[in-house]
């Protein structure tokens, strides 16, 4: 019965030793995962602000932004320069062709 005993305990003790190396290889993870999780994200952002298809989009949509500003009644250009000056306000305006550089230029300046 003694040995019984002392089986149990190892066992017990196995188990619960167990249980912590788990808890503690998760919290690990945890800690690891809060270290590089947001590098991995800034470099994710780096990336897509560099692709073609962002600097595509973003240079379609001034196009029609500025369309639309040109065909707009005084008012509504009001309306199209603060949207326009928003939406392109964290965008590198450089890359842009030259005529859109000045018109933004330009909506900067009123």
């Amino acid at each position: 019965m003694k040995d019984y005993f002392t089986v149990m305990w190892y066992a017990i003790v196995a188990i619960i030793s167990i249980a912590l190396l788990a808890f503690l290889a998760n919290s690990l993870g945890f800690v690891s995962f809060a270290f590089f999780a947001p590098k991995v994200e800034q470099v994710r952002y780096n990336t897509f602000k560099q692709s073609q298809a962002y600097n595509d989009g973003m240079l379609n949509d001034l196009q029609d932004l500025k369309r639309e500003y040109l065909k707009a009644t005084p008012d509504q250009q009001v309306a199209l320069r603060e949207l326009t000056l928003h939406r392109f306000a964290s965008y590198d305006v450089n890359r842009l062709p030259a005529d859109l550089q000045s018109f933004y230029f330009n909506l900067q300046g009123q």
